[in-house]
């Protein structure tokens, strides 16, 4: 390819440059099939090709029968027991149930009355972060991306390590409490940064209180007046709780089973999750889902005719309304096809705090989507598995009913999910495995070099 030099020479050589790289980059699609390349280490079924193995969280969601997957209601089990009974357990008790199955992951059994108490006591010994870190990482820089301030925030946490490259198993969880402990103080004081230095807002930071649960001391951070009802703060928890972990082939938390068998550092290990996490097609679906649903409450002008909700939804798959991806965010997983369970959980507790702002109208809406959804992509796709509502369609609209701003909607994730990378990390450290390296088949083909003349 010759340049030519324009008069904007950066902008017009930077444009040719990257018909370049598209140009040279390209790989047919027909070869992941000519050599049985699982795209996304998934294959047409769903299934995840078997790349390791995990005693911390487990997702069902199909059973073999004569040789035939049958999709099933989806399952989701935190080191052996379902998150089902977890939760029933804990709010049938009326506790906060974020703390408990943290050590439940962490430790690998639920802890009892004596270990619960000094398990949150070591959480609240480790709130506080390093004298000025707020000041000079966070004020003075505020990012406008909460994920990259958090992802900056624990990398500059390295300097502070005295033994930030020791990766014994003492030292590693020492680490991880510190973080599970310091990230909601860390996403919701970027925010407060963000909020006012981009947004002109009233500056509040607030100091975490120990003796509270982690969900309500989100609020308690985020709010100027730190008030929040009951109700709140037990659906705040249960987010946390149902985020916390997924498996270990999910996007994140196979990045931390990869960076860690490298042998580096907890923080770069977090960081690279984050980074992993930040992905609308990973922790950030929840947002385009609210961002659906106001262009879909402009569109459609009577939220109980189904007939205008599937022609607006059937404009969403043809790339004509929206943001023209073809996709309706919150509808469809990797794994799940009948239910995901999270979204099952979410749901019945959402319609309660529907009800109890005032937002039964909005909360019938999304279920009416979520009803209707699978009957459109139905009719307008080949699908290869079924599709139902996961846990981004519910969270966000959660998220929206305890006015918490998008910006931190991922970021909530990544303080729930802080917990399950730290178990699947110090689970790679234990079993010592090798340097995850899987194969790539290069289809360039062989070319003698061009002398500088000649080209």
């Amino acid at each position: 390819m010759s340049f030519l030099m324009g008069d904007d020479f950066e902008t017009d050589f930077l444009e040719k440059l990257s018909n370049l790289v598209k140009q040279n980059n390209y790989i047919n699609p027909q070869l992941f099939s000519k050599y049985d390349v699982k795209r996304g280490l998934r294959d047409i079924s769903g299934q995840g090709v078997l790349a390791g193995l995990t005693e911390i969280g487990e997702v069902h969601s199909s059973i073999m029968d004569e040789n035939e997957l049958i999709p099933v209601p989806g399952e989701l089990i935190y080191r052996g027991i379902s998150i089902n009974d977890l939760v029933k357990g804990f709010i049938s008790e009326e506790r906060f149930g974020f703390e408990e199955i943290s050590y439940l992951l962490l430790f690998g059994a639920l802890p009892s009355q004596n270990e619960l108490i000094g398990y949150k006591r070591l959480l609240a010994d480790n709130q506080k972060l390093p004298d000025d870190f707020v000041r000079d990482l966070i004020l003075k820089a505020p990012s406008k991306d909460i994920m990259n301030g958090l992802a900056r925030s624990v990398l500059a946490l390295y300097s502070f390590d005295d033994n930030a490259d020791d990766i014994s198993i003492l030292n590693v969880l020492q680490q991880c409490i510190r973080l599970i402990a310091t990230f909601p103080s860390i996403a919701v004081y970027g925010y407060q940064a963000f909020s006012h230095y981009h947004g002109n807002s009233s500056l509040f930071i607030h100091s975490p209180q120990p003796e509270l649960s982690t969900a309500e001391n989100i609020l308690h951070l985020l709010r100027p007046d730190s008030g929040y009802t009951k109700l709140e703060t037990t659906l705040l928890d249960l987010a946390l709780v149902l985020h916390a972990e997924h498996g270990g082939g999910n996007n994140s938390s196979f990045t931390t089973h990869v960076v860690t068998s490298t042998g580096t550092d907890t923080y770069s290990v977090m960081a690279a999750a984050l980074g992993s996490l930040k992905g609308p097609r990973h922790g950030g679906a929840n947002i385009k889902v609210i961002r659906m649903f106001k262009d879909l409450k402009q569109q459609v002008k009577d939220w109980t005719n189904e007939r205008e909700i599937e022609s607006y939804l059937s404009k969403i798959l043809n790339k004509e309304a929206f943001d023209r991806s073809g996709l309706i965010y919150g509808i469809g997983h990797a794994v799940y096809s009948v239910s995901d369970p999270r979204a099952v959980i979410l749901k019945k507790y959402a319609a309660l705090l529907a009800q109890e702002k005032g937002l039964e109208d909005e909360y019938n809406l999304y279920t009416k989507v979520e009803k209707l959804a699978p009957e459109v992509i139905g009719k307008v796709r080949k699908m290869y598995k079924g599709v139902s509502a996961n846990v981004d369609f519910y969270s966000g609209f959660v998220y929206k009913m305890l006015n918490i701003p998008p910006e931190l909607f991922t970021p909530l994730f990544a303080i729930s999910r802080i917990v399950g990378w730290s178990a699947h990390r110090i689970e790679e450290l234990v079993n010592a495995g090798k340097i995850i390296r899987p194969a790539y088949k290069c289809v360039c083909s062989r070319r003698e070099y061009t002398p500088m003349a000649n080209r």
